[in-house]
This record gives structure tokens, C-alpha cells and sequence, in this order.
């Protein structure tokens, strides 16, 4: 049972002002569903028999706003200590019809009843209406019925709902996966009849609705219902390339399979959206250079790695990924196999990947391969090897991998050598990390100043060349990669 108690103080407060002045007040949608289930809503909603006009003439002018076509106010609390309840949106009761575009109606109608309102949404659990000034819950289309059977269905036809907003195909995958609730019968026929549709939405639409089903704790399930409903052809089709693409070896599942469980087994640990996007993507490079035989292997897969990351950033770039993600997944996908090789594990080796991949995505690097290896079949990563490449990482992160943990810096350099401010300065410094990255016994005071007046006695040109060797070293390690890739594999 719901009651005010389950409710934020400064959302009553917005209710009961309604109430007050004479109007009703319902909390609805997903938060309703939330508190009857007995989850913390994440959004609250208010919906009222007031006009646009009618709420904000309760508020002083700078405390409310209104600036769409569904008429919500936005009622601003700034002594709210918690940001998500800032604004409280306030929706008049409305009813629409005429969707065009497949996403936005063509007409808005206020003044309609509340169960008019209700009836325009999308499923039946989100149908519900809960009225803090009675604490009395509005089902007009026994949500709480469906919520008991753990089951997603449209509030009436199916094929209206999803034609008027074809977002709700995704929604409805969504909803499921977070909730683990099954789909309706006819729901799930209307999905997979439909999903042409899911092309009318914007990408970035469709790209935060998989965000969180990947975020949830259930993002195989919800992959697997998208693939076989046909909607993963609109969202991730590179995935599908690894059904039925058989590994061998220690891999007990196929590709596809394989990137599905090594997420899963990133969410079971609780780890991060955007390792488990890595998590998912990380072998998707494994289809296209699969070939057969190998050393004491089925099949190798040479370069995936490097094919993986570039794949990577196109569908980044395809789904409008916020820039920080799309970089951070790419990385993460183009050095898995890192600590996979046991011969590429030198402590220069672990510097320069951290340098690669940057300190804060050292550990995901890390964690990464413990859900690759449990993506396989097998439950653990082999302890000892785990603890060797951690202690090592741990080793390699105390060792100078920046400039600011240079025993120099611009200052003395300025100071000591009478060196002006200027491109110089920089060149020096960075040709001096890549000193000690090959050599951390350097970076003592005594071996930086004699390095830096040698540096500082070339030309400009020359320290420009020095500086950039790490940049140019991992270049011509990418190119000397693609090639190696085309050789195998007999391109160009």
C-alpha cells in the first residue's frame, strides 16, 4: 500500500497546493509503478485538472516554467538539497491524437478526465494514478493485475500505442529487462510485427533507451529479446555478426554468446555503463577476422582487438555517443587482449597501456578481462595470473606516467637553465617522460638536469621529434597492426 510517508516532502508540497486551491492532484506513470512494486522512483510526476495557466498563477513568476506543447510546468525548489528534486513537473490532464512523425501527436487537448489521461499512455503498470490528499490509487486498467503476474502489456490495442510513438518498441524491452517482467502475447506479436518502425526515431532516443538496458542488471536478457524481435537490427546489427560464429578452444559459447555473457557477467558485478558497453563490444572485431586453424587452436581470430576498436567508434559515432563514453569503450575494446598475453606483460609494457588507456581506466582494463574470461564458460579468471598482472599494474602506477610525476618541471627548468616560456619547454618535458617510461630509475633530479641541458642544446625540430615519440610509436604500432591484419587475412 502507498502512502505520503513513501512520498519526498517537497513533492506533497506541489500536490497539496493543488489540492488546496481547489483543484485534484495524482502522482503517475513510473513513479506510481515504482512505489507499488516497492522500488525508489527515480522520477515523480504529477498530473492535474488544472490548465497550464491555472498552476503557475500558485507560483511567483521565477518559480515555475513552462515551455512545451504538453502544457508541463516545472515547479523549481532551490533549497532542495537532492537534484533530481529540483523541478517537480506538473502535466494538466490531456488527450491527444494524430502521430505523425511516429513520436510527437498532432493535436493536444486539456480539460479531459483522468481517466482520458491515463488512457493515452503507454503500458498498463505505467497507467496508474495514486492521490496523495486521499491516498487512494487510481487502476483503470488493472496495472496492478499485470505488476502481480509480472507482465508488460499496451493499455489497450498494441499497434496504436506503438504507432503513435514507436520509441515504445525499445521502451517496451526496456521496461522488462529492468523490471524482469515478460511481455504480453499480443504486446510482443505487435513488437515484432512493427519493429520497421523504430527507423522514424531518432537515434539518440533509441541510443538511451539501450543505455539502460545495458545499465540494468539483467542486459543479456534484454539483448537477446531485442535480437529476437528484430530490433537489434536498428540499434547494434554488428552484434548479430557473432551468431553461430564458433571459437573453440577454452570458449564454450559462440561469439555472439560470448559478448552477451561477458556484459552479463559485468553486470553482475555491478561495474560501470561503459564497461559493460566495452563488455559487449569487446570481440565484436572476432567475425571478421576469423579464420581457420592456429596455434593448438579451431580457429584464430588475429587482430579482432584492433578491428573491434574501429568498428567501435563507427557505432559509437552512429549512435550519437556523448564523446567521453564512446573514447573510454573504444579504448577499453582495443586493449582487452593486453592482459590476456603473458608475453606482453612488461613493466614498460603495463606504463605505456596505462598511459594508453589513461589511470582511470586502468582497473576497468582490469575488470574487463575478468568478465572476458567468465564470458568463456569458465567461472574465474585463473587467480595467480590476475594477481600478477594487478600487482604489476599497482608496481607500474607508482612509477612516473606523466609529466607531474617528473622530478622536474617547468619552473626549475625556467630557473636552472634560463629556459623562456614557450613550445620548448613542453617538448623537453614530454621527451623526458619517454625517458623514464622506458626507465623509471631516472627520474631522479641529478640524471633530469643533465638529460635536459642535452635536450635543450638540439634544435627545436629535434626536441619536437623526441616529444612525440610515444604518439608516433603507438601510430606506427596501429599501422604495423592493420598491416599485419591485411596480410593475414590477404587484403589489399
Amino acid at each position: 500500500m502507498i502512502t505520503r510517508a513513501h512520498v519526498p516532502a517537497v513533492v506533497l508540497t506541489v500536490a497539496d497546493r493543488l489540492e488546496n486551491a481547489g483543484y485534484e492532484a495524482y502522482l503517475v506513470g513510473g513513479c506510481v509503478r515504482d512505489l507499488y512494486i516497492g522500488k525508489t522512483p527515480k522520477d515523480w510526476d504529477i498530473t492535474t485538472d488544472a490548465t497550464p495557466e491555472e498552476i503557475q498563477a500558485l507560483y511567483d513568476e521565477d518559480e515555475t516554467y513552462c515551455n512545451n506543447e504538453y502544457g508541463t510546468v516545472g515547479v523549481v525548489h532551490d533549497a532542495v538539497e537532492d537534484d533530481t528534486l529540483k523541478v517537480v513537473e506538473v502535466t494538466p490532464f490531456r488527450t491527444e491524437s494524430g502521430y505523425t512523425d511516429r513520436r510527437r501527436p498532432d493535436q493536444v487537448i486539456f480539460g479531459v478526465s483522468l481517466e482520458e489521461d491515463l488512457k493515452r499512455r503507454d503500458f498498463t503498470v505505467n497507467a496508474m494514478a495514486w492521490r496523495p490528499k486521499t491516498e487512494k490509487l487510481v487502476d483503470c486498467f488493472n496495472g496492478q493485475a499485470d505488476i502481480t503476474k509480472k507482465r508488460l502489456k499496451t493499455v489497450g490495442n498494441p499497434v496504436d500505442r506503438f504507432q503513435e510513438d514507436a520509441l515504445r518498441l525499445m521502451r517496451a524491452v526496456r521496461l522488462a529487462t529492468e523490471l524482469n517482467f515478460a511481455i504480453e502475447s499480443e504486446t510482443l506479436a505487435a513488437i515484432a510485427e512493427h519493429h520497421v518502425l523504430l527507423e522514424d526515431i531518432a537515434i539518440e532516443r533509441v541510443r538511451d533507451e539501450l543505455l539502460r538496458i545495458i545499465a540494468s542488471p539483467a542486459p543479456l536478457q534484454g539483448i537477446v529479446m531485442m535480437e529476437r524481435l528484430q530490433i537489434l537490427d536498428y540499434v547494434l546489427p554488428e552484434l548479430q555478426a557473432g551468431i553461430g560464429c564458433q571459437q573453440g578452444g577454452i570458449h564454450a559459447f559462440d561469439v555472439y554468446e560470448h559478448n552477451l555473457r561477458t556484459c552479463q557477467a559485468a553486470a553482475d558485478k555491478e561495474f560501470s555503463t561503459e564497461l559493460r558497453l566495452a563488455a559487449l563490444l569487446h570481440d565484436i572485431g572476432k567475425p571478421a577476422t576469423r579464420r581457420a586453424g592456429g596455434k593448438n587452436k579451431q580457429y584464430s581470430f588475429f587482430g579482432h582487438e584492433v578491428v573491434g576498436a574501429k568498428m567501435t567508434r563507427k557505432i559509437m559515432q552512429r549512435l550519437k555517443m556523448p564523446r567521453e563514453i564512446a573514447q573510454k569503450v573504444e579504448n577499453l575494446v582495443r586493449w582487452h587482449m593486453f592482459f590476456a598475453d603473458p608475453d606482453e606483460i612488461t613493466l614498460s609494457a603495463v606504463r605505456r597501456t596505462i598511459v594508453r588507456i589513461g589511470t582511470e581506466n586502468i582497473e576497468d582494463l582490469l575488470n574487463l578481462r575478468v568478465c572476458d574470461r567468465i564470458g568463456t564458460g569458465r567461472p574465474k579468471e585463473q587467480p595467480f595470473r590476475f594477481r600478477k598482472y594487478k600487482a604489476m599494474v599497482d608496481q607500474a602506477l607508482r612509477d612516473p606516467i606523466s609529466v607531474k610525476m617528473l622530478k622536474t618541471n617547468g619552473d626549475h627548468i625556467m630557473a636552472t637553465f634560463g629556459e623562456k616560456p614557450g613550445k620548448r619547454l613542453g617538448f623537453v618535458l614530454h621527451a623526458l617522460l619517454e625517458d623514464v617510461l622506458e626507465t623509471p630509475e631516472h627520474n631522479t633530479e641529478a640524471y633530469l638536469d643533465t638529460r635536459t641541458a642535452e635536450l635543450l642544446a638540439l634544435e627545436t625540430s629535434e626536441l619536437e621529434a623526441l616529444a612525440a615519440q610515444g604518439k608516433e610509436r603507438q601510430a606506427a604500432e596501429e599501422a604495423a597492426a592493420i598491416k599485419a591484419i591485411e596480410r593475414a587475412h590477404q587484403v589489399g
